[in-house]
Order: structure tokens, then sequence, then C-alpha cells
């Protein structure tokens, strides 16, 4: 770390404390022998949704939580569960080391999860996120859900 009062580039830690999300160190230079504060910073990349019509948009948190918010609306579905499924595509998003993520990925991982917390919730999830344009689509997802479900 170069000493911002003689520009030497060799410094020594002599307190290194965590703040919120940062950690803040301070350090003597080797040369002036003045000490200085730093701040360190873990840098989260940019994450990507690539939209179906090709667009590129910043994944949004609060954007998937209110999907699901939806579906789940007067559903035995708890704050703690919703939680749970934006922290795991979360956590496939980082894992995956890449930066860019399919929203057509991200809503079948969702409907994934749905349909093991709850039927209706995963119903009105995939009518939105599959563009029901008719009762057929509607049909063929419950039929779908019944055969996952007895078996």
């Amino acid at each position: 770390m170069k000493c911002p009062f003689c520009g030497f580039d060799d410094s020594k830690v002599i307190d290194s404390r965590p703040l919120e999300d940062k950690k803040r160190r301070r350090r003597e230079c080797q040369k002036c022998g003045r000490r200085f504060t730093t701040y360190e910073v873990v840098e989260i990349p940019l994450r990507i949704v690539v939209k179906r019509d090709g667009s590129f948009q910043p994944f949004d948190r609060n954007k998937l939580l209110s999907g699901i918010f939806h579906a789940i609306k007067k559903r035995p579905v708890t704050i703690e569960q919703v939680n749970s499924i934006a922290d795991e595509i979360e956590d496939r998003y980082t894992s995956s080391f890449s930066s860019q993520m399919s929203s057509d990925k991200i809503g079948s991982l969702v409907m994934e999860r749905l349909r093991e917390l709850d039927a209706v919730a995963y119903i009105r999830f995939a009518s939105v996120y599959q563009d029901f344009t008719d009762v057929a689509g509607f049909i063929a997802a419950i039929s779908d859900l019944d055969g996952t479900t007895k078996s």
C-alpha cells in the first residue's frame, strides 16, 4: 500500500478490525513512519440477467422477491422460505463463476422450489413465467404437477 504522505510503496499493518461490510486497517509507512488508515472492501462482480429477448439487465434481488411474493400471496409460505429461494439462486449465480444467468434459468429454479413448497404458488408463478395464453397451458401445468406429486 502506497503511503499518502511520502509515496513509499511499502507499509505494514498495525491493526485490523471488521467494520460493517469492510475491514479497517491501520498502517505504518516503512520509510517515514507515519500512520494512516485504509479500508478493504470485497468487490462483488456485476451480475447480469440475460432476458428472453436477448437484452441484458442487472440482477435485482428485489425484483426476484417481488415476483415470488406475488405468487405466494395469501398462501402458507413464510418470508424465511422466500428468502431461502432468493439466497439459493444468488448462491448458484455466484458459485457458477459466471457474470451472466438467463432469466429462463432463474425462473426454472424458482419454479422448482415453489413446486416443493406450495402447489398454488407454483401454478401462479408458472402462469406468469411461462406466459400462459389459454386454459390448455394451465391444464398442462396442473397435470404435470399432479404427476410429480403422486409418485
